[in-house]
Parts: C-alpha cells; sequence; structure tokens
C-alpha cells in the first residue's frame, strides 16, 4: 500500500494500467485516516480488474461508469437511489462470482418484511436482477442467481386509478383562473401525453391547421437544471391529432404567448407546480385522489371506452409494444367483452333469419 500523511490527512498515491494496458499513476487526498486510504486504492484497483474477482460493490461501481452513458440522467438517478439504499447495503463485500440463488433469496425474505409495495418490490428486484444480467453478458458470469431465486412484486398492482370526463370536468373549475395550468391539464387528458412530454413542448411542434401535435422531446427539472431529452422509448416519438374543441383552446392560449419564441417551451413550469395543483383542485373540487400519472390513465380509459382497439390506443400513447397497453388497460376490456358477445349473438340471429 502507498498511503502516506499529507499534513493532518492522508493520501494514496499508485500506479496502475487500465483495460488498454496502459500505465498510469494515481494520486487521491483528503482521507481521514490510513485506513480510509488504503482501501479506497483497494476498491479503485480491484475495479481496473474488470473481472468477476471483485466483490458487489466495486462491480456495481462498473456497471454504473457503463450505464450512464447509455441512459437518460433521470432513470440512472433512479436507478442509484434504488440500488445504493436497497441492495448495496446487503450484498457489498460479497464476491459476485459467491453470489447463490439462496443468497438473493434471503435478500428478497428481508425485503418483504418491511411492507413494500407490490410493484417497488418488483422494481427493486428488477435492478438487482439487472446488474448479474450484466455480469452475464460482459464478464462470463455463468447464470444469473436472480432467475433461479425466482422474482418477488408484481408490475401492475390493481387496477389503475382514473378520472371520468365529469371528474375532469368537475376539477378543471378549479384551474379557469390560470391559463396555462388548464391549458396543460387539457392537453395531458384529451390527448395522454406523458408529463414531460407535455412540458417539452414548443410553438414549432404545434400545427393547428392540420390539428396535430408533434411529441419528439421530454423535459424535466433536475438539480435546478433544465434538460431536454428524447422521449422515453422511439415509439414514444408520434403526431398526436387533436379535436377541433381543443385545437380552438390551444389557439386561444397561443394567442396570449407575447414574444415566445417558436422554438421555447409553451409551458414555463415544472412537474412539481402540476403536481401542486393537482392536489390544490383534489381538495377544492372533491373528486377522488389520482396522481399526476393518472391523467394519462383517465385519456387511455376514455378510449377504450370509446371503442378503439388496443394498437390504435398503444399508438396514441407512445407505448413501445402494445402488449404494454394490453397489460396496463386489461381490467378495462372485460366490459368490453359484453358488448362483444351480444354483438355476436344477433350476428347469429341474422344469419338465421336469413
Amino acid at each position: 500500500m502507498s498511503a502516506t500523511r499529507d499534513g493532518k490527512m492522508w493520501r494514496c498515491q499508485f500506479y496502475y494500467k487500465d483495460w488498454q494496458g496502459v500505465s498510469h499513476k494515481k494520486n487521491k487526498r483528503g482521507f481521514k485516516t490510513k485506513a480510509e486510504a488504503e482501501q479506497w486504492e483497494r476498491d479503485f484497483l480491484q475495479q481496473q480488474q474488470r473481472n468477476l474477482d471483485i466483490n458487489f460493490e466495486n462491480f456495481v461501481q462498473i456497471y454504473y461508469e457503463d450505464m450512464e452513458h447509455r441512459l437518460r440522467e433521470n432513470t440512472m438517478r433512479t436507478k442509484k437511489f434504488i440500488i445504493d439504499l436497497k441492495i448495496i447495503p446487503y450484498f457489498k463485500k460479497k464476491n459476485m462470482s459467491e453470489i447463490k440463488a439462496s443468497d438473493i433469496r434471503a435478500w428478497q425474505n428481508a425485503l418483504m418484511k418491511k411492507g413494500y409495495s407490490e410493484t417497488y418490490l418488483k422494481t427493486v428486484n428488477n435492478q438487482l436482477s439487472a446488474i448479474f444480467n450484466y455480469a452475464v453478458r460482459y464478464y462470463d458470469l455463468k447464470d444469473n442467481p436472480c432467475r433461479k431465486a425466482g422474482s418477488i412484486g408484481k408490475s401492475h398492482a390493481g387496477e389503475k386509478e382514473f378520472w371520468t370526463k365529469q371528474e375532469f370536468k368537475q376539477f378543471l373549475v378549479t384551474v379557469e383562473n390560470k391559463p396555462e395550468t388548464k391549458m396543460a391539464f387539457l392537453l395531458l387528458y384529451w390527448t395522454g401525453m406523458r408529463i414531460g412530454e407535455l412540458l417539452a413542448l414548443t410553438y414549432n411542434d404545434i400545427d393547428l391547421e392540420k390539428r396535430t401535435i408533434s411529441v419528439n422531446k421530454s423535459y424535466q427539472r433536475i438539480e435546478g437544471r433544465d434538460i431536454i431529452t428524447p422521449p422515453k422509448t422511439p415509439k414514444s416519438k408520434r403526431i398526436i391529432t387533436i379535436p377541433p374543441f381543443l385545437t380552438e383552446e390551444l389557439k386561444e392560449y397561443i394567442s396570449h404567448l407575447y414574444g415566445i419564441m417558436a422554438d421555447e417551451r409553451m409551458f414555463r413550469f415544472t412537474k412539481s407546480y402540476m403536481e401542486h395543483e393537482i392536489i390544490r383542485g383534489i381538495k377544492a373540487s372533491g373528486v377522488k385522489r389520482i396522481r399526476l400519472h393518472d391523467i394519462r390513465h383517465s385519456h387511455a380509459s376514455l378510449l377504450v371506452e370509446m371503442g378503439f382497439t388496443p394498437l390504435a390506443i398503444a399508438e396514441r400513447l407512445g407505448h413501445e409494444k402494445i402488449e404494454t397497453t394490453l397489460n396496463t388497460y386489461s381490467h378495462l376490456y372485460p366490459n368490453k367483452q359484453g358488448e362483444l358477445a351480444d354483438k355476436l349473438e344477433i350476428e347469429n340471429s341474422r344469419e338465421e333469419e336469413e
């Protein structure tokens, strides 16, 4: 070890070879103790080995370094939050190649005892499985112990909450005196856009003549920074046709956007503002409590009730796979099965009469 005194603190200096075999010198300062400096050096050198003779915590750092170049910033932040809080504390000093299905089962049981929701359990378990899948694919780990251990939780915990058209109109009254807020909620309900897609809209994305909105980006506010990224998935890039009444509402709203540039955001607020407004409006109107994202489900439920096919709904919502639409809104389709059966009965009666 090469830990040395640095005034009242400690530092470590050493040489290492990168993945191309090139030698580099590393100099890290600011450690309170010699043990801290030596442990940091051990962890760093272990991560440079790029093999499975490494503890879980250090392998996760390699995983992070790779994935942060491939995932959206907010997605990566969420991933790190879950892994750092719920996974690393349990497995951190275990060697990657020695973690067995029995270890995963013990961790799962400990997690389930804490009373988390089924969807959260599924999300956390998926993050651990993703780390081992990465090790299998790129570091020749023989197999993923999570597969043997089995999954926990559920992808969809029951039926989605949503507003009926009447409930939405009742809520909308509470934002009548806030034109920008009202327009935002109108677009969310009648187009099914994601909140990030809505907040990224510019004047260039609107075609009032063709009555279309082009969804091609997403907005997020991260640590005080405005971040514009591509939409969630390739299929999320889409053209949404809007009804005439919504076109008129949008035309009126745009007419008051004095001095706005064509590539500026039409809505100047953030997701947190919208979340505050929906909570305030729910209390004021007395409608049932739903999340901001559930307005998207409200639009989907309206389309189901109107008789549109899962494929048409998937395209409008920008789902990557039609299975997503079917799994998310399957509870709404049984009502349609009765109508379908009735129509088949009528059709059969017609044939018998002929």
